[in-house]
């Protein structure tokens, strides 16, 4: 099985605490195959939050790019999410990004 890298912008003790509390996160990225891949990463509530608040302001919902649902926006389920979508060839069908610095990146085991 290929390797995959999992990666956060910020990994800090108040990062997490805002990702849960905010109910989203956008500075994880994935890297499979020399590939990197942006994850928009939401728990449901806030989700339904981005649709209503969309659909009233503009009359529809635009998906974000590689968005993908967890119970709640911790580190513990972010990667078993990535890890069990990866399983399921779920980066084989989504967006690769070319705009990454691999430098400001940390890698989360």
């Amino acid at each position: 099985m290929e390797e995959i890298k999992i990666y956060f912008q910020y990994d800090t003790e108040l990062s997490e605490f805002e990702a849960i509390q905010k109910g989203y996160r956008v500075d994880v990225f994935v890297k499979v195959g020399g590939i990197y891949f942006n994850l928009r990463v939401f728990d449901i509530i806030r989700l339904q939050q981005e649709f209503e608040s969309e659909v009233d302001s503009e009359g529809y919902y635009a998906v974000e790019p590689n968005l993908i649902l967890v119970k709640e926006v911790n580190k513990k389920e972010i990667l078993c999410t990535i890890r069990n979508l990866y399983k399921q060839k779920y980066f084989d069908e989504i967006k690769p990004t070319c705009d990454v610095n691999v430098d400001e990146l940390i890698e989360i085991q």
